[in-house]
């Protein structure tokens, strides 16, 4: 079975996103405006069939209430059992009411882990200050709390904070833990690529990380194949395709190319060998699907 390891669904009637109620803000991925309508299960299908792709993990995607996104995306699942449907939902594990957060999330059979954002990129995170969560005991108490409860984290951060998230996850080493896009390589320059690379082995030479190839079009609008071809090839280098996994992160990833480009994209650098593992077996063992 292949598997859509990363993604988003939204509903504007449904569920509050501010961020995709804020007209005219430009984000570090780019201009929101194509994006800021319905994005349903429907037409986020109608892409990922053409590709024999046959089931999906949805990620969490910034509602102002985490619990009611959960609970959307798991009326989703519930009424759509013709498409396995598993999820990453939010939650603060920092805040006083973590395991009231975390008991109310566990009544949800679609979910799998949670993700709270590390980092997305170097301007945004100095206005938003979210790096501050390596620095705060409560956040490795929750990532603790996560393990104990048998869910996974899926870490988004920037090369420039995985050492010190690595130290962090050592202490953690039973929590199955996916970085989402490769670990975001902003800086696509040669200097930038290698700085990614060393920084990146900090997290692949811990047993229990897991890598997503997804997300590549964020920073860099006009991507080629030959352009992402060294970041796909380092993850695989470094994390083994039993630790890798493909993942389109539509539709934020519309905003610079089809998915029909992604797909193909990575179906010609993953070597064949690997294909089964990569876009299936990796995400099923991973999200227990």
């Amino acid at each position: 079975m292949r598997i859509d390891a990363h993604h988003h669904l939204w509903d504007l009637n449904a569920v509050d996103y501010p961020w995709l109620m804020a007209k005219g803000q430009v984000r570090f991925f780019g201009d929101p405006a194509p994006i800021q309508r319905n994005y349903l299960l429907s037409e986020f299908r109608t892409d990922a069939e053409a590709f024999d792709i046959a089931a999906s993990v949805h990620i969490q995607v910034g509602a102002r209430d985490g619990l009611a996104e959960a609970r959307w995306v798991q009326s989703i699942a519930d009424s759509q059992l013709d498409w396995p449907l598993v999820q990453v939902a939010f939650c603060d594990l920092t805040a006083d009411d973590r395991d009231t957060q975390l008991d109310q999330l566990a009544t949800l059979s679609s979910v799998r882990g949670v993700r709270q954002i590390v980092g997305r990129a170097p301007q945004e995170d100095q206005q938003t200050g979210t790096n501050a969560l390596l620095d705060d005991p409560a956040f490795l108490a929750g990532l603790r709390n996560l393990a104990v409860r048998n869910l996974s984290f899926d870490l988004q951060l920037i090369p420039e904070l995985m050492p010190a998230t690595a130290v962090l996850l050592e202490q953690v080493p039973e929590l199955p833990v996916v970085v989402c896009h490769a670990g975001s390589p902003h800086d696509r320059t040669a200097g930038g690529l290698r700085d990614w690379t060393n920084s990146l082995r900090h997290l692949s030479r811990l047993p229990n990380v897991f890598c997503k190839l997804s997300g590549l079009g964020m920073f860099e609008h006009d991507w080629t194949p030959r352009s992402v071809q060294p970041i796909v090839e380092t993850c695989l280098e470094q994390f083994g395709s039993h630790r890798c996994m493909f993942g389109s992160n539509f539709p934020v990833d519309s905003l610079s190319s089809t998915y029909a480009k992604i797909v193909d994209t990575y179906q010609g650098l993953v070597p064949q060998s690997d294909h089964r593992t990569v876009f299936g077996d990796t995400a099923r063992r991973f999200y227990r699907m």
